[in-house]
């Protein structure tokens, strides 16, 4: 498939994910390319250019958020692994990460929280 062509939107989206993590990046934007070049466009510029891009709540607070909702959904093991690594990139600690783990066992449940662990245990061993 063709390179899709360049737009701000794309871009800005990029460019939030590569705060995240610079390597996912290429990868996953080629990926998505791919399938359809108005994937990353539509997709990627909604959740990244579009909102957490937004100046209302810092980028650690976002993951953090991002870290809870994903364990609560316990459906997303993939990309909840992402975002803990993301939000580490962005200055969230383990301890944070456990404490968020602990908190929505108490309101997603015990199954979400043991999903949430596996996902935290691997993100954490791809830093160690």
């Amino acid at each position: 498939m063709a390179n899709p062509p360049p737009s701000s939107r794309r871009e800005k989206a990029l460019e939030v994910l590569r705060r995240l993590d610079a390597d996912i990046v290429d990868p996953v934007s080629a990926d998505l390319d791919a399938v359809s070049p108005d994937l990353v466009e539509v997709v990627f510029g909604f959740a990244f250019a579009d909102v957490l891009s937004r100046p209302g709540i810092d980028r650690k607070t976002r993951e953090m958020l991002t870290v809870a909702a994903l364990t609560a959904m316990g459906t997303a093991p993939e990309q909840l692994e992402f975002h803990i690594g993301a939000a580490m990139n962005v200055g969230v600690s383990r301890e944070e990460i456990i404490e968020i783990m602990l908190q929505m066992a108490v309101y997603a449940g015990v199954p979400a929280f043991m999903n949430g662990i596996t996902a935290a245990r691997k993100a954490f061993a791809a830093r160690d």
